[in-house]
């Protein structure tokens, strides 16, 4: 096993909740945390809760193994007593239900949006975003929601929490391994992406076995504690690790469902 087996991630405590980031169920927040960083935070206690974080743990460092730029992520602790005099009883409720271990993404401060117009593209990257997003089954990088930011001149990826999406009907994961992932024909970067097929190789030499079970094993026990299953962490764990290796394994199912979606395109 190679060293990324022995990686871990950082864990900091939220000091300060600065602002919400959008409207919306899940709002995501700017905050401080004790080590002096300020992190897009997402709460456990909002809209799909743990499995969203689960799905942005899984998806973002799937994505940083293959080469592809994601910020930073950290568990970010939130206290019991925080936010107890914030004003707004909506942020107040989100703050009381997401206590204990949560997610944070650095935050690229001047970062801009990706423009589709203004930000080219080269057909090796837009190739392996379409990949890895085909991989996890990611509905959410689309022309009207790109999830993308361009910061120092350079593309990085943000917001996997859609992914990943067979977790939220959790018997059916066998199925869904071998989804030709029909979404991808609305992918911001199919047009561009014009060597899927090629790159196909690479990336599943980057994405080992070791590497997969290394970035599963990172879900926190308490993140795995679900009211719809009765298996144990390490039992959800090995499904996600199953998941994740055999539709690798069988990526020409996904691939080729996304070379037929941009021949329609193109």
């Amino acid at each position: 096993m190679d060293k990324i087996a022995n990686m871990e991630l950082r864990t900091a405590n939220v000091t300060r909740y600065i602002m919400p980031l959008r409207e919306g169920g899940s709002l995501p927040a700017l905050a401080e945390a004790d080590d002096g960083f300020k992190y897009v935070l997402k709460f456990r206690g909002a809209g799909h809760g743990t499995k969203a974080l689960i799905a942005e743990l899984l998806g973002a460092e799937l994505a940083r193994v293959t080469g592809l730029r994601v910020p930073e992520l950290v568990f970010l602790n939130l206290d019991e007593a925080f936010g107890r005099t914030e004003g707004d009883e909506e942020i107040q409720d989100l703050l009381q239900a997401s206590r204990g271990l949560n997610l944070g993404l650095h935050f690229l401060s001047g970062a801009f949006t990706f423009d589709l117009l203004a930000d080219n593209v080269n057909s090796e990257l837009a190739s392996k975003i379409v990949w890895i997003d085909a991989l996890l089954t990611n509905i959410d990088r689309t022309v009207k929601n790109t999830n993308m930011l361009m910061w120092h001149k350079e593309l990085w990826l943000i917001d996997f929490g859609s992914s990943l999406y067979f977790h939220y009907t959790w018997d059916n994961w066998p199925t869904h391994v071998l989804s030709p992932f029909k979404q991808v024909r609305e992918h911001v970067l199919l047009p561009q992406a014009g060597c899927i097929d090629k790159i196909d190789i690479q990336m599943k030499e980057c994405l080992t076995s070791d590497r997969v079970k290394a970035i599963v094993e990172l879900i926190p026990d308490d993140w795995l504690c679900w009211s719809d299953t009765q298996l144990t962490s390490e039992e959800i764990r090995d499904v996600y690790y199953h998941f994740l290796t055999e539709r690798i394994a069988n990526s020409d199912i996904f691939v080729k469902e996304a070379l037929y979606a941009r021949k329609t395109l193109v």
